[in-house]
């Protein structure tokens, strides 16, 4: 289990795992962050071996399976945290059950049912994340998926909604009817910030806007915060234009803490 009532979760991390040593980088910081809040935040560290959905085919994908699981046990085992990554095919799930304690389900694969089901049968957390193209009131079916292939916990992730062409849009209302499902909501708030396709062959985004997103989902009832982080955001080899920079991660959470509390 990832969620702790009464505390808030954060899952952070950078959005390629890229190399071992970025990803220590961050897990450290993390892992810091962790520590100091432990009496009101439970943590996990994310990373994507894979960044499966690009805009463009010439665009770098991360280290692969392999090398990828094995930079998340590393860091599970050094930094003592727990840690997520992507899933984007049935056949994957076993062997990413084998290391990771939460496996997340891509917002543009939150319908597809073997893809559920074999995530649930792992055992493990699984935290879907809900389409860009889909209602919150609809997430009841991929919720329902994982419950009834046996899910041992279930979360649920609001990442904006395709406004029109190359923007997303947050409804706060989201928070309060996904909870409906009976599980634990979180607040992607550097991916709803991204401009889709507006970076002429990736992504664009708007960086800016994280903070307050993340401020206003807690404040309309977020459970969490999904927050993609990197020690220079311009560097990244994907969502350089809406990952959180790592100094400022610290001080983002302990704002939210603050609202969650209240």
């Amino acid at each position: 289990m990832i969620y702790q009532d009464g505390k808030l979760l954060l899952i952070a991390g950078p959005c390629s795992l890229e190399c071992k040593d970025l990803s220590f980088r961050v897990a450290e910081k993390v892992a810091e962050i962790s520590q100091k809040y432990a009496d009101n935040l439970s943590v996990v560290f994310k990373g994507s071996f894979d960044k499966a959905n690009r805009t463009s085919i010439k665009s770098p994908r991360g280290p692969g399976i392999d090398e990828g699981l094995q930079i998340l046990a590393d860091v599970k085992k050094e930094f003592a945290l727990s840690v997520l990554t992507d899933v984007h095919e049935s056949a994957q799930c076993a062997k990413i059950g084998e290391v990771c304690d939460a496996l997340q389900i891509p917002a543009f694969l939150c319908r597809q049912t073997d893809l559920l089901v074999a995530s649930a049968k792992t055992g493990k957390s699984v935290n879907v994340k809900k389409g860009q193209f889909l209602s919150p009131y609809d997430m009841k079916y991929a919720v329902a998926k994982l419950r009834d292939s046996g899910a041992t916990e279930i979360l649920q992730t609001e990442r904006g909604t395709t406004f029109g062409y190359g923007n997303l849009v947050v409804d706060m209302r989201s928070f309060s009817i996904m909870a409906e499902n009976d599980t634990p909501v979180i607040m992607d708030a550097t991916h709803s910030t991204q401009l889709p396709g507006a970076g002429n062959g990736s992504s664009g985004g708007e960086r800016k806007y994280v903070e307050l997103l993340a401020k206003a989902s807690i404040v309309a009832g977020a459970n969490g915060l999904f927050i993609e982080t990197h020690p220079e955001p311009e560097k990244a080899l994907s969502d350089s234009a809406t990952q959180l920079p790592l100094d400022k991660l610290e001080d983002l959470v302990k704002k939210c803490i603050d609202l969650y509390k209240l």
